[in-house]
């Protein structure tokens, strides 16, 4: 088979497409055939040197994908050779085939395309575990969601308006801000043109975010505990804005809030797949009636995917990037 290599961390140049060994699947793997996968940050800093697979996962980059089951290792049941599935990985989402856990398997949803399925179970897993099953995001609380025109933040958004929520976003310019409006968001601010406390104050009434859905980090830090309400749920998911920030322990201790941060990637294969369970079986209804879809701004053949990389890092898109094969 071929796969996205990368002999060498750098630039986006430094994917190579190359001829290597077809996987074999293990006890409780099934092989699939990739229809395709999808461009994720984490992708970005494996190419550059600085996110090492975990021990035991390909060495390919791809967190997700979309396909058919080739082949079944040993002791599967529950699904069968043609079966058309997407998948949260730890790598090797990259390349023409990939061995996955059957614990990380979906079924390609009602409704959803084969390739845009491949959107959905890095986003939709990442949404579900820190905004629901970790902050419990309630009916009628406000989320602020950093990044609302991203991957991750147009599935934030429908999300959370899905289970009656009021949603905010923070994105840079209005032609993003009009696509998260487009999917649901109530609140939009132009992080280029205004500051998003004041904003989410002005807007609930100085009450604050019930929760907020950081992928900046550092950067971020004191302005969330700011814009945080009361008994307020700060989620950290990514790290674009630094790793080390400064904390006001008696401003978060005055709001009694909290501040949880966590990965998908390197979890424990129980835990990734407790939170795949918990997907399929809150978020694929939705998405089978139409009311959360795959937000889906361009697919390019895998090969290039140093363009994927290029368009990704320069931000013009709005949703996923897809890698088709």
């Amino acid at each position: 088979m071929h796969a996205i290599t990368v002999p060498e961390p750098g630039g986006p140049e430094a994917l190579v497409w190359a001829e290597v060994p077809d996987p074999v699947p293990g006890e409780g793997e099934v092989l699939i055939e990739v229809a395709a996968s999808a461009v994720n940050r984490a992708d970005v800093l494996q190419r550059q040197g600085f996110y090492d697979p975990p021990p035991g996962a390909s060495r390919y980059p791809g967190l997700e994908c979309s396909g058919r089951i080739a082949a079944l290792g040993p002791n599967v049941s529950g699904w069968s050779v043609g079966d058309e599935v997407c998948a949260l990985l730890s790598g090797g989402g990259y390349a023409e085939k990939v061995v996955a856990p059957v614990g990380q398997l979906l079924p390609v949803p009602e409704g959803v395309d084969a390739v845009s399925a491949a959107a959905l179970p890095e986003a939709v897993c990442t949404v579900w575990s820190n905004v629901f099953m970790v902050a419990h995001l309630r009916p009628g609380e406000t989320l602020l969601v950093h990044g609302g025109a991203s991957g991750i933040g147009t599935m934030a958004v429908q999300l959370a308006k899905a289970v009656g929520a009021r949603v905010a976003v923070t994105a840079g310019g209005p032609e993003k801000l009009d696509r998260c409006r487009e999917l649901g968001a109530d609140i939009l601010i132009d992080y280029r043109e205004q500051d998003f406390v004041q904003e989410i104050r002005k807007a609930t009434d100085g009450a604050g975010a019930d929760i907020i859905l950081d992928i900046i980090g550092a950067k971020y830090l004191g302005p969330n505990v700011k814009a945080l309400a009361v008994n307020g749920r700060i989620a950290v998911i990514g790290l674009q804005g630094g790793r080390k920030g400064e904390l006001d322990l008696g401003a978060l201790l005055a709001k009694r809030g909290a501040v949880t941060a966590t990965s998908l990637r390197g979890r424990p294969l129980s835990e990734k797949s407790a939170i795949v369970a918990a997907v399929r079986e809150h978020v694929w209804p939705l998405l089978a009636t139409g009311r959360v879809i795959p937000v889906v701004d361009r697919a390019v053949p895998m090969q290039d995917a140093a363009e994927a990389h290029r368009v990704l890092e320069s931000g013009v898109h709005v949703g996923k990037i897809l890698l088709t094969v």
